[in-house]
């Protein structure tokens, strides 16, 4: 991306929190001002930095290239189980709450924003569903203590994602997170929070969340459709989509790939791949686009006017073909530019990662496609063809 492209991108996402339609992104929904604009535009750019807090962290150096890039924001996944009294002993948390801060450290050191994310494994989320009250506990005092280090790191730097994909009703969350917001805007009175609805944060489950009364709120939704093609060569052979490889995006059912795909899972007997892969060839012929999948996200924006950031998308590089990845992820970020939304592409360096595991460094083809720089995808020797 340009200097100059950065610059009215910049200027485009500054405007679109104003009353007054914005000039360089005409498709931006008009915004009252309740979260600043220079927080909502360190949250335009950004990946997911899972793993850190209870592994190994990133170096520097990619840290430094991913920033020069363009690179704005990091998402932290903290465990949630890791924070929690009910699930891990006192030296536990401290040392999870140390690493935090480290992170923190390091990150805004290098010109980062970061978001703290609260993010649950199988123990709580079964809490979640089974006792709401002790549930409640739980996050109110994991909030306690990571409120503890960010309070200690610029206000406006860092945000507090309250948590990540709650696994309850809708109804039951709407109450929760309204509950909670108030217990963490008490700890934290300057952090910008954020929040999601539920059903993994899809968008359309975005129209039955209300928006809290507290104004300084960003509201994320997470996006991985269709879902056959960004998961496709699933990690567990028990997933119907362990058995679809090599399946190209945009779905055409003419195809001749798609065909010989649909041929080999009916020659298997893969019958619930085979369903679901027909599933999403029919869908696609309705709107083939990220756009199908996103609208009921940019209907809620139209009708509560508040800021959203797609804070988790992304594409399992075990099974999809490269080119049709690259194509997936530069539609995906266009849409945000076009509507001034902020993203996070999920993850940095695992099985969806945007590194190279050849050399360490960042898929300089994925950045072309995540920053909407300008020249074709497939400059790259690595790219050619369709893997």
């Amino acid at each position: 991306m340009t200097a100059l492209r950065r610059r009215l991108l910049a200027a485009a996402m500054l405007l679109s929190i104003s009353l007054v339609r914005p000039v360089f992104a005409e498709d931006c929904v008009p915004l009252p001002s309740t979260v600043s604009p220079e927080r909502l535009a360190a949250l335009s750019r950004g990946f997911n930095a899972d793993g850190w807090i209870n592994g190994a962290p990133p170096s520097r150096a990619l840290l430094q290239q991913l920033r020069k890039a363009g690179m704005s924001h990091v998402r932290l996944p903290v465990p949630a189980e890791r924070v929690m009294p009910r699930f891990a002993a006192t030296d536990e948390r401290a040392a999870t709450l140390r690493v935090l801060d480290s992170a923190l450290k390091q990150l805004t050191s290098l010109g980062y924003s970061s978001s703290v994310d609260l993010h649950p494994g199988e123990r709580f989320n079964r809490l979640h569903k089974d006792d709401p009250d002790a549930a409640m506990g739980e996050m109110q005092e994991a909030w306690r203590a990571l409120a503890e280090v960010i309070r200690t790191h610029p206000a406006d730097r860092i945000f507090a994602e309250l948590l990540n994909e709650p696994d309850i009703e809708a109804d039951r969350w709407q109450k929760e997170v309204e509950t909670l917001a108030a217990f963490v805007r008490g700890l934290l009175p300057a952090t910008t929070l954020i929040v999601g609805p539920v059903n993994w944060q899809r968008a359309d489950s975005l129209p039955r969340f209300r928006p809290l009364a507290d104004p300084d709120v960003v509201y994320a939704i997470h996006f991985y459709d269709p879902m056959v093609f960004t998961h496709q060569g699933h990690w567990d052979a028990r997933d119907p989509l362990h058995d679809i490889m090599d399946l190209p995006y945009p779905i055409n059912a003419g195809d001749p790939k798609v065909q010989a795909l649909r041929q080999d899972l009916q020659a298997r007997g893969a019958v619930k791949a085979l369903a679901m892969l027909d599933t999403a060839i029919a869908a696609a012929k309705d709107k083939p686009g990220a756009d199908r999948w996103l609208a009921p996200a940019l209907a809620w924006q139209q009708q509560f006017s508040r800021p959203i950031i797609v804070n988790e998308f992304g594409v399992l590089k075990a099974g999809a073909p490269r080119q049709s990845r690259l194509r997936w992820l530069a539609e995906v970020t266009a849409y945000a530019r076009a509507h001034c939304w902020g993203w996070a592409h999920w993850e940095l360096a695992q099985g969806f990662g945007l590194v190279d595991a050849a050399t360490g460094k960042p898929d300089p083809d994925v950045m072309r496609a995540l920053l909407g720089a300008p020249g074709r995808l497939e400059r790259s020797p690595a790219a050619r063809g369709d893997r």
